[in-house]
This record gives C-alpha cells, sequence and structure tokens, in this order.
C-alpha cells in the first residue's frame, strides 16, 4: 500500500476510534491517547494528521456527516411525490448507521461544542441547511407558505429526539424516533392531503 493509501487507512481508523470512545464516555472527555490506542497508532501520528482532539472530533463529524449525507441522497433517489421524499429523509435521520449509540453520542457533544467553537458551528450550521432545505422541497406542494415552518418544527422534533435518545439509548430505536416525526408531518400536512 501506498504511503497516501496507508495515512488515508489511519486517518479513517482514526475517526472511527473517535466515535467509538465518545459514545463509550458520553462526552468529549476522552484523550487523543486513548482515540489513538483504540486506533492502534501512536498519539504522535494522531497529532501528526489532525493536530488535536478538537481537529479530531471535526473530522468524526465530517465523516459521520458525509455517510447521513449518502444516505438522504440515496433515499430520495427511490422516492417519488413529495411525501416520499419526506419520509425518505426522514427515515434516514433515523437509520441504522445514523441512529447508533455513539453517533448519537457524538451529535450531542458536537451541539455542545458548536456553542463555543466556530468551525463546528459552521459545519453544524451546513447540516441545518441541508436538512431544512430538503424539508421544505418535500413539504411545499404539501403546505404552501407553511412549507418552512413545519419544516423548522421537524427539524427541531428530530434533533429533539437525538437528545433524548443520548440521555436515555434504551428510550427509543431509530424506527420509533423516525414514527415520531412522521406522525408529526401527517398531523402537520394534514389539510393538505
Amino acid at each position: 500500500m501506498s504511503g497516501r493509501g496507508t495515512e488515508a487507512l489511519r486517518r479513517g481508523e482514526l475517526v472511527e476510534a473517535t466515535i467509538h470512545e465518545i459514545g463509550a464516555a458520553g462526552s468529549l472527555d476522552v484523550t487523543v491517547g486513548q482515540i489513538a490506542r483504540r486506533a492502534g497508532v501512536s498519539p504522535a501520528l494522531a497529532f501528526h494528521y489532525f493536530g488535536g482532539k478538537d481537529r479530531l472530533f471535526l473530522a468524526a463529524m465530517r465523516s459521520i456527516l458525509t455517510l447521513y449525507g449518502a444516505e438522504v441522497r440515496g433515499a430520495l433517489t427511490a422516492a417519488t411525490g413529495p411525501r416520499a421524499r419526506l419520509e425518505a429523509t426522514i427515515r434516514a435521520s433515523f437509520g441504522p448507521s445514523n441512529f447508533r449509540r455513539e453517533v448519537v453520542a457524538a451529535w450531542l457533544n458536537f451541539y455542545v461544542l458548536a456553542a463555543t467553537d466556530p468551525a463546528a458551528r459552521r459545519l453544524l450550521t451546513v447540516y441545518q441547511r441541508r436538512l431544512r432545505s430538503n424539508l421544505v422541497h418535500g413539504l411545499r406542494p404539501l403546505a404552501g407558505p407553511e412549507a418552512p415552518a413545519i419544516a423548522e418544527r421537524l427539524a427541531g422534533l428530530i434533533d429533539g429526539l437525538y437528545l433524548r435518545a443520548a440521555l436515555d439509548p434504551e428510550a427509543m430505536t431509530g424506527e420509533t424516533a423516525a414514527a415520531h416525526v412522521l406522525a408529526a408531518l401527517d398531523r402537520e400536512t394534514e389539510g393538505a392531503r
């Protein structure tokens, strides 16, 4: 394997290790040494690749968001009609790779970090805009001018369900969480169907 291939592999292992360590701790109170140990590399190599824990955590969140985006795009390609697009977006938000314990813990900590870290805030803003855009696109034919307001409420519910799952991982499954949001969607668009 070439040097670049090895570096990409090691970076990926460090990103996955970061997600797992944060999930195990439930917070950002983990060290680069713990992350490096889980990845099977030295802490010095982790610092070399990422320059510190915050940058490593942001790389982990970029990875989570990349996977989430791919799942949403994949689900949207199979969706026909506005209601199906909305359902695809919502179900992807709570899919098995997005709603696993360690990813939920990473999201919770990402929101906390975004309150003080401009790079995290920018990344969170990109995610929020994309989610809102996908929701508004599906809602516009169903709810007309109310679409942006409904999208805000649904996005808030999605975030809130992640918060509940972070606080009590046994409280719900991804299917249950998606069902809550889909029920809210049905109530919000009742008159439009």
